[in-house]
């Protein structure tokens, strides 16, 4: 397995390898990991780790009991404990710096990793991190699952959308990589952070189309029966996994 210690950006959603995730920077802990990575050769990748708080606030909270200031704000007195287990290397690909010296940042997932350990002492959060390897898996087989998921998930789309009375883009098109596939799945789904959570940290591509094939019948019945839901974007536009 490779090691590697990297900033940590601990976030109230889940990064899903081969999907972005647009940031808004403005806190001054993550000021300074941004202007870190922008110190960078110009060449050099600018690696971060985006993790799903289990425990805990994403902004530094103010008059609170508990770790309120320092790189691990937010994050208790046992910060390692307040993030999920496992989490996505990000490169930055875009960054914007503004007057006011934050920046509008864009995450692009690489790889899922799972997280050793934290140093709490710097301006931000640093971990060792151990990365994790997709595996395809066995059993049904990815490719025929792969098949079933985009099937269904083509019905909770228009499901969706007729519960939203809204129309979905015309020509959409599904990867044909069974994993690819199951991270813009994974992402797409309107659910809570634990339930994408889990998601990410399925041991293989086969299991995670499984997992996935699960919730879109689910979710698909529910809206069936329970139209009044609340307004997304996913069903109106083209979905992308850059």
């Amino acid at each position: 397995m490779v090691t590697d210690r990297i900033p940590l950006f601990p976030l109230g959603a889940t990064l899903f390898p081969g999907l972005v995730l647009p940031l808004n920077v403005f806190e001054e802990r993550y000021r300074a990991l941004v202007a870190d990575l922008l110190a960078l050769p110009e060449d050099a990748p600018r690696r971060f780790g985006v993790v799903a708080i289990k425990n805990g606030q994403e902004v530094a909270p103010t008059g609170q009991d508990g770790r309120a200031d320092g790189a691990a704000a937010g994050l208790g007195d046992d910060p390692l404990a307040a993030l999920h287990g496992v989490g996505c290397i990000a490169d930055a690909t875009g960054i914007a710096a503004r007057d006011d010296g934050s920046y509008e940042l864009v995450a692009t997932g690489l790889l899922r990793f799972k997280l050793l350990s934290l140093d709490v002492s710097g301006t931000y959060l640093t971990a060792e991190i151990e990365e994790v390897p997709e595996d395809p898996g066995g059993g049904a087989g990815a490719g025929a699952l792969a098949s079933q998921v985009t099937r269904v998930f083509g019905t909770y789309q228009k499901r969706l959308a007729g519960a939203r009375e809204r129309t979905l883009a015309p020509g959409q098109e599904f990867p044909d990589d069974p994993t690819v596939l199951s991270y813009l799945v994974a992402a797409a789904l309107i659910a809570e952070t634990p339930v994408k959570q889990a998601l990410l940290e399925e041991p293989d591509s086969a299991s995670r189309l499984a997992a996935e094939l699960r919730l879109l019948r689910r979710e698909t019945a529910v809206i069936e029966k329970l139209p009044s839901l609340p307004a997304v974007d996913l069903t109106s536009q083209p979905i992308s996994a850059n």
